[in-house]
This record gives C-alpha cells, sequence and structure tokens, in this order.
C-alpha cells in the first residue's frame, strides 16, 4: 500500500512540474509574440517617410499660379466687358441716328411738295411764306433733340465757342474784343458746342 501511495505521490508532482513548464512555455511565447509585434510595429514606423514641408520658393510658386489663374480670369472678364460695351455704343448710335431722321423725314416731305407746288407759282409772297413754315418746322424737330442756337453778337469773343475769321477796327469803343459780325453761326448739343460760330472780332 505504501508502494502505491509513493506511486502517486511521484506521478502528482511530475504531472504539477509539466503543468508548470508548459505554463512557463505559454508566458515566454506570448512575451516573444509581443516583443515581435513591438519590433514590426517599430519597423512600420521607421519606415514611414515623414511629411514634406514645403520651401520657400515652392510656396511662391504656388502663389504665383493662384495670382496668374486670378489674372487671366480677370483679363478674359474685362474683355467681353469691353466687346459688350462696345456692341452696345454701336447699337445706340444707330437708333439715335435712325430717330432723328425719322423726325426729319416730314420736312423731306414738306420740300418735296414745296419743289412740285412752286413749278408754276409766281406769288412770291407764298412761296417765301412756305419756305419760312418748312424752316421753323426742321428747326423745332432739332430744337426737340436738344439743339440750340448760339447767339454771338456782341458778345465778348470766347474761344471756346467762337472761331474768328478776321479782326477790323471796332465801330465803336463798346465793340473792341467783342463780336461785330456773325458770318455762320454757332450751335449747342445739350450744351455742348457741336459747331463754333464763325465771327469778326472788333479791335
Amino acid at each position: 500500500m505504501e508502494l502505491f501511495g509513493n506511486k502517486k505521490e511521484k506521478m502528482g508532482a511530475k504531472e504539477e512540474s509539466l503543468a508548470q513548464e508548459g505554463t512557463t512555455k505559454s508566458k515566454e511565447e506570448s512575451q516573444s509574440t509581443d516583443s515581435a509585434e513591438q519590433e514590426d510595429s517599430a519597423q512600420d514606423e521607421g519606415t514611414q517617410e515623414p511629411k514634406k514641408e514645403l520651401s520657400e520658393l515652392e510656396k511662391k510658386e504656388i502663389e504665383c499660379k493662384e495670382f496668374h489663374d486670378k489674372f487671366v480670369r480677370l483679363y478674359s472678364e474685362f474683355d467681353n466687358f469691353r466687346k459688350r460695351t462696345a456692341k452696345e455704343k454701336i447699337e445706340i448710335t444707330k437708333t439715335a441716328s435712325e430717330n432723328v431722321l425719322r423726325d426729319l423725314l416730314p420736312v423731306l416731305d414738306d420740300f418735296e411738295r414745296a419743289i412740285v407746288n412752286n413749278k408754276d407759282l409766281n406769288d412770291l409772297k407764298a412761296l417765301k411764306e412756305g419756305f419760312e413754315l418748312i424752316h421753323n418746322k426742321l428747326f423745332k424737330n432739332l430744337e426737340a433733340k436738344g439743339l440750340k442756337r448760339m447767339e454771338s453778337q456782341g458778345d465778348l469773343f470766347d474761344v471756346d465757342k467762337h472761331e474768328a475769321l478776321t479782326n477790323i477796327p471796332a465801330p465803336k469803343k463798346s465793340l473792341k474784343g467783342k463780336v461785330v459780325d456773325v458770318v455762320e453761326k454757332g450751335y449747342l448739343l445739350n450744351d455742348k458746342v457741336i459747331r463754333f460760330a464763325k465771327v469778326v472780332v472788333g479791335q
């Protein structure tokens, strides 16, 4: 009986020893695995390239490209605006001319009727009155468009309004430096000189 008891004790001790050895082995394997993972992780971190910072030259090149793109866009917009404005100007000029000419057509009709009616007319007074009516009608149409006749007789000579054709001795002392005679009347359009008055100036 003692023999069997000793055997059992020896076997139990052996099993316990094997169990301890297995536990130790598994711990060692676990530790080696963790260290291997740490080494792999360190190697991965080492192989990752650090982010490259841009140099001052590269930054300036990027900035220059951005400015160039902005300039190209602005230039394109301005060119389109210039073309559109030029086209609108031409259209406005055409329309303005059309309106003026349309209003002058009735005056042209009056002249044509006067020519036909005056072929066999001997009454000079009626002829004179007819031409005066047509002249007044024409001037009123132009006046409605902003035309204004320049009254220069007796005014001081003004280079911004008058064109001196000649100078003559002033008939009166009060006419020195003034317009003595108007050879061709001047005209204003909306207070802007469109034709200078051709005058004779007293000295």
